[in-house]
């Protein structure tokens, strides 16, 4: 890889994403200074954090860009991430980034431009990119129900592939305590990876009056050959805002003007995505928190 001697001190931070409170987040790693590591050097960095996502800052192609971004997980790069990108703008602003645009950073990614904005509690939100939907075939549902025991798809919602740059196979089951009980299935997800072409598998559900959200996610991917269920999945909640907004909003007008996601649970950590709907189109946010601040040297 690299001699001693061509070794490079750079800005590095661990941030924990949507959550105020260290350690109940998802982390992702930042290289703020990541100007000369080719890409075998990236995918190696993010193999040796072993998050599921690492992020590398570079100077932005695009004229209303601050910065561009190369989001990497263990096994590929990603042209879109959701809370990678808010842990990105985090670590960036909190190093001193002044935006080119007051209270808007502008990111540069795979997908194009994405703006996350700097809410005035001290969270951010990103504007959530455009999706394009296909429904599964039969077969591909019967995989699901298997991969999913003991899932039960929600009357009238019939499971669906959101596709944000990253794509994700959602399904709706019938409330959030439903979530919690799905054991899933590491052997059936992958054949559902490769089968429909997705990155991974979302399941969401309504919670109760009683309960601190309007819904619970759960996200589940295999890579590397192992099952993993992420913590707290921007992007994912992203395609969930804009599957209800196509749906026109199922759960009632309330939720057309915005609404919180719980995620995480089962993992015994406590992530909120805030939802909010400004102009009709849905904005991503949370809060975050810096766990590591240091330099690399790589």
């Amino acid at each position: 890889m690299l001699r001693s001697d061509d070794v490079i001190p750079r800005a590095y931070k661990q941030v924990d994403v949507f959550t105020a409170t260290p350690l109940l987040g998802n982390p992702v790693a930042v290289v703020l200074e990541a100007e000369g590591l080719n890409d075998a050097q990236m995918l190696a960095l993010a193999r040796w954090t072993n998050l599921s996502e690492t992020t590398f800052v570079l100077k932005p192609t695009h004229p209303a860009a601050d910065y561009k971004v190369r989001i990497f997980t263990t096994e590929k790069e990603l042209p879109f991430a959701g809370h990678p990108t808010l842990g990105t703008a985090h670590a960036l602003l909190e190093a001193g980034l002044a935006p080119k645009r007051p209270g808007t950073v502008m990111q540069e990614c795979g997908v194009g431009l994405v703006a996350i904005n700097i809410l005035p509690e001290g969270a951010l939100a990103f504007a959530a990119p455009e999706v394009s939907f296909r429904a599964m075939a039969v077969e591909e549902t019967e995989r699901l129900m298997a991969a999913l025991q003991p899932a039960v798809i929600e009357a009238d919602t019939l499971p669906v592939i959101v596709d944000m740059g990253i794509r994700w196979l959602m399904m709706r089951l019938p409330d959030a305590q439903s979530c919690l009980a799905v054991m899933p299935d590491q052997a059936m997800i992958e054949r559902l990876q490769t089968a429909c072409d997705v990155d991974g598998v979302v399941i969401y559900g309504a919670c109760s009056a009683a309960e601190p959200a309007d819904y619970e996610m759960r996200a589940f991917m295999v890579e590397c050959g192992a099952l993993i269920e992420d913590p707290v999945t921007g992007s994912a909640n992203a395609c969930l805002a804009r599957l209800l907004k196509a749906n026109r909003f199922p759960d009632g007008d309330r939720t057309a003007q915005g609404y919180l996601v719980r995620q995480g649970t089962q993992l015994k950590r406590d992530g909120r995505v805030s939802v909010r709907f400004i102009d009709g189109e849905p904005w991503i946010g949370g809060q975050c928190c810096t766990l590591i601040n240091g330099t690399l040297g790589i």
